[in-house]
C-alpha cells in the first residue's frame, strides 16, 4: 500500500527569512491525519535567506538528522560543537536530555535550502550527541547510499532508534532497489526532480508512506534527488 502526500498539500509558513514547508505538523501548523509516520516525526524543508537563521533554542528527546540541499548552513551547539554542513553532508543531532543549538544560514549573498528530519528515539533521557560526516555525490549516484542507521553501518551516522535512512541521486531513467524485510514500512521524499515509486508518479516535495509491500522500485522520471526510510 502506498499513499502519497503530496507536495502542494504541506503545511507553510512564511517569516520573510524563512520560507518552511511542513510534511507533518510542526510549530503553529496542525493536521491531526499527519502527524508523523511510524518513528518519522518531522520532514520539514526549509530555505533560509543570507545571513538569517534559528538563534539558540532547546530539544529534547528527538533525533534530528539536517540534509542540506543547497547553500551552507552553520551550526552550533551546548555541547561545544560547530560546523558548517553543506550539501552532500550528514548530521545526526541526538537532544536527548536536552541540548541547545543554533542554526544560521552561513553566506551573507545566497540562501540555503535543507531538510530538516526529526525521528522520534527508542529511549528518552539519553545523553545528548552530535556527529557529521561526508556523503559525496558520487556515492549516493545510482545506488542508495546508507546516511543514518542504528549502528552506524557503512559509514552512515548512527541513529538512536530501529531506523535508516537512505539517500540517492539518479538519472533520467534511472532506478534503485530496496527490499522491506516482513513487517517493515517506508516513507520515500523526493528532495529534487521527479520520481517513480513501484509505478506511481512524484513531484518535487512529494512523500510516500509505504507498508505491506515487499520491494520498492525507484525510478527518476528526470534528474532526481530522493531519501528513502526504512522504518520499523
Amino acid at each position: 500500500m502506498i499513499r502519497i502526500r503530496p507536495s502542494a498539500a504541506r503545511g507553510r509558513a512564511h517569516h520573510g527569512w524563512l520560507d518552511t514547508r511542513f510534511t507533518f505538523s510542526f510549530d503553529t501548523y496542525h493536521d491531526p491525519g499527519h502527524m508523523g509516520f511510524r518513528s518519522l516525526r518531522v520532514i520539514n524543508e526549509d530555505r533560509v535567506a543570507p545571513g538569517a537563521g534559528f538563534p539558540m533554542h532547546s530539544h529534547r528527546d528527538m533525533e534530528i538528522i539536517t540534509y542540506v540541499l543547497e547553500g551552507a548552513l552553520e551550526h552550533k551547539d551546548s555541547l561545544g560543537n560547530g560546523s558548517i554542513i553543506r550539501p552532500g553532508d550528514g548530521q545526526r543531532m541526538s537532544a536527548g536530555s536536552g541540548i541547545q543549538h543554533s542554526e544560521f544560514n552561513a553566506s551573507a549573498s545566497e540562501p540555503v535550502h535543507l531538510l530538516q528530519i526529526w525521528i522520534r528515539p527508542a529511549e528518552k533521557g539519553i545523553a545528548p550527541g552530535y556527529e557529521q560526516k561526508s556523503f559525496p555525490a558520487e556515492e549516493k549516484r545510482g545506488r542508495l547510499r546508507l546516511i543514518a542507521a542504528p549502528d552506524g553501518r557503512q559509514g552512515a551516522v548512527t541513529l538512536h532508534q530501529d531506523a535508516a535512512l537512505y539517500a540517492a541521486v539518479l538519472a533520467p531513467a534511472e532506478q534503485v532497489e530496496h527490499n522491506l524485510a516482513a513487517g517493515r514500512h517506508a516513507w520515500l521524499q523526493v528532495a529534487r526532480g521527479a520520481a517513480e515509486l513501484n509505478g506511481v508518479s512524484l513531484e518535487q516535495g512529494d512523500g510516500a508512506a509505504v507498508s505491506e509491500e515487499k520491494q520498492l522500485l525507484i525510478r527518476a522520471q528526470k534528474d532526481a534527488e530522493i531519501l528513502l526510510f526504512d522504518l520499523a
